[in-house]
């Protein structure tokens, strides 16, 4: 298996539907949004086995002093193989000026993102709205 790594902004929607759909994530339920998405974001990295999106990470910035990772997806039967570490590296690497990379993780991520270099933070909790009010 030959994985390319590429900087790209722009998806057919159902590259992204696929991937998001494949961990299980309701973002692939809104295949024509994350098109969008994708567009506006500052960094997207991806990687590909043939023409099959097999992982994606995206971030966002201030342009000078904080990034923050949104999205980190590897489909399930490409994980354990080193492709989310070398998007994360990517990440890393595109930031490195920054003062801080910042990412919002579930507890069962916690020892892969430690393994990528990240500390959990002692004194803050992530917050989140996800209804919006009608």
């Amino acid at each position: 298996m030959n994985i390319e790594y590429k900087d790209i902004h722009d998806f057919k929607k159902e590259d992204l539907q696929e991937l998001f759909l494949s961990v299980e994530w309701s973002s692939g339920h809104y295949p024509e949004k994350l098109v969008i998405a994708m567009k506006n974001f500052e960094k997207v990295y991806t990687a590909w086995d043939g023409e099959k999106l097999v992982g994606l990470i995206c971030a966002m910035d201030d342009g000078i002093m904080t990034a923050y990772i949104h999205y980190l997806l590897i489909r399930p039967e490409y994980q354990h193989m080193g492709i989310g570490k070398k998007l994360v590296e990517m990440i890393k690497q595109a930031y490195k000026d920054y003062l801080r990379v910042v990412l919002v993780a579930y507890n069962e991520e916690l020892g892969f993102y430690e393994s990528c270099g990240f500390e959990k933070a002692k004194d803050s909790s992530p917050m989140f709205i996800t209804e919006l009010w009608t």
